[in-house]
């Protein structure tokens, strides 16, 4: 089975998400997306495989988040995917998609949910 993981390599829980997957006899395509972040359709394709709204890829408790405004009541699911896609580090972390599936891997084990 072949997994991509959006990944960080900085990131205790995407390391161990990685691992996980590895050790399930998943073949990783390891996405690191701070250095290729995403684009705007394809965080879109994300939050429709995830299922949830565009405030659940965000990291809320980054400064950034905040700063940038995305706290702010009525943010259209545009505005939060081109903030993604400017600043990928506020991107939920890691997620993982396989057969047509996604999970937000946190804690790292839900990403046997896919597998």
């Amino acid at each position: 089975m072949e997994v991509t993981l959006l990944h960080n390599p900085g990131c205790s829980k995407s390391r161990a998400a990685l691992a996980l997957a590895e050790t399930h006899g998943a073949s990783v395509k390891v996405v690191d997306y701070v250095a290729s972040p995403p684009t705007i359709a394809e965080l879109g394709q994300l939050l429709d495989l995830l299922g949830v709204e565009p405030l659940a890829l965000v990291r809320d408790g980054d400064a950034l988040y905040a700063e940038l405004g995305l706290d702010a009541a009525g943010m259209t699911r545009t505005a939060v995917l081109a903030a993604l896609h400017a600043h990928p580090q506020l991107l939920q972390r890691p997620i993982a998609v396989a057969n047509g599936k996604a999970v937000i891997a946190r804690p790292p084990e839900a990403i046997l949910d896919i597998l």
